[in-house]
């Protein structure tokens, strides 16, 4: 029945079937069932007399036919022994590669039950090595495996509005981003979305989706509006709803901390780079070790909120999380002229600072440029101050104690 619901959504096709009387083109879903139904009634015993197989392809063998698909299904079930065995083979259209589901059972027509201990190390993986070198296939090594998921953004202009290929598009970025990143909230992991050309929606706080716990998924051209069809959280492969993410928020809170510090570090040195820059100076120099800034950006243009999305790691974090330092406000600041403003109300006593810290450091921290802006920064650098720039606090008397009770 799951992959009978993939077919009534336009997510699936049942392509074949083995050990029938009729073609499948022929069979009503009853006709289906019954043939399964009636085989496995021929051991009571089996508690567990279903079998659900996944076979899952390279995303560059789009040009699989389903004659070709049937086949291989053909083949695999008889190399791992269920040659003889009624099974039924869909073919599922929601996800960025190409891949079929066969359901069969373990009962055999003598009423034996069919041993699958081990099958999938042994029988399945022997199976499938000799499949992919028959049928020309791109093998599944151990280094193909290893290699880093290339994801490029959905391409809006091959989007068609329809129903089916929006959501290839939107499961194919979807089975990468949510399973690796680690994200906290609904606006976190869009700032990963985005990129891609998806986004998540509730809708408005009084929309029947939002007060349902609902969640749609769309596909965005390239200024971010949303274009083609809204597709249901439910009606996709991960089924990534909201009770789905509502999980992936709460571990993304415990495992994602120690991260955190990588960011800042390659935060502090692009600002430091780019100290006398633009603030787009500031996102390429993050851009270039793999962190991508999002901007939230108000009708007016303002940005008053920034997200990074650190590839590397796979972690997202608003600005504000990492603290004040990184927030869009402080960070916007820093290249909108306050940065004069705060060395024209430099303390006297700060220009101590070049008989402080050795020239050489100076030299090797700032490339030459002057570094005491940046070391006058502390809400940006750090909250430490020489002891020779704090000023004695005096004690207060408390009435009728002397300081030294």
């Amino acid at each position: 029945m799951y992959n009978e619901n993939k077919v009534s959504q336009d997510a699936a096709e049942c392509i074949g079937e083995g050990n029938y009387p009729v073609d499948v083109e022929k069979m009503s879903l009853e006709m289906k069932l019954n043939r399964l139904l009636k085989q496995a009634a021929l051991n009571m015993n089996v508690t567990r007399n279903s079998v659900h197989i996944s076979l899952n392809f390279d995303p560059s063998e789009n040009a699989l036919t389903n004659k070709k698909m049937l086949e291989i299904a053909n083949t695999y079930m008889e190399k791992i022994g269920f040659g003889g065995q009624p099974f039924l083979v869909y073919r599922h259209l929601d996800a960025g590669h190409p891949h079929m589901h066969i359901t069969t059972i373990k009962i055999r027509p003598d009423g034996s039950r069919i041993d699958m201990q081990n099958i999938g190390r042994n029988q399945s993986e022997s199976a499938r090595k000799e499949i992919e070198e028959s049928f020309g296939l791109v093998a599944a090594t151990k280094k193909n495996e290893a290699q880093k998921v290339i994801l490029e953004p959905v391409s809006a202009s091959k989007i068609q509005y329809g129903k089916v290929e929006t959501k290839k598009a939107i499961s194919n970025v979807l089975r990468v981003i949510l399973p690796s990143y680690k994200y906290t909230s609904l606006p976190e992991l869009n700032a990963v979305l985005n990129l891609y050309n998806v986004s998540a929606s509730q809708g408005g706080d009084q929309s029947k989706t939002f007060l349902n716990n609902g969640l749609l998924y769309h596909v965005l051209d390239q200024d971010k509006n949303a274009i083609g069809v809204q597709i249901k959280a439910s009606s996709l492969y991960l089924k990534p709803t909201m009770n789905y993410l509502k999980v992936k928020f709460e571990q993304s809170k415990k495992n994602r901390g120690p991260f955190a510090r990588r960011i800042k570090n390659e935060i502090d040195f692009a600002l430091l780079r780019n100290e006398q820059g633009s603030f787009q100076e500031f996102v390429d120099a993050l851009k270039k070790v793999g962190i991508d800034t999002v901007s939230r950006q108000g009708s007016t243009g303002l940005t008053y909120g920034l997200t990074f999305v650190d590839h590397t790691t796979k972690c997202v974090f608003n600005g504000s999380a990492l603290g004040k330092p990184y927030s869009a406000k402080a960070i916007m600041e820093r290249y909108a002229g306050n940065r004069q403003t705060a060395l024209s109300n430099m303390p006297a006593k700060l220009t101590k600072i070049p008989q402080l810290i050795n020239s050489n450091t100076f030299q090797n921290l700032s490339d030459g440029k002057d570094i005491a802006p940046l070391l006058l920064d502390p809400e940006h650098y750090t909250s430490y101050m020489p002891q020779d720039f704090k000023g004695r606090k005096k004690k207060k008397k408390r009435k009728g104690k002397s300081d030294n009770h």
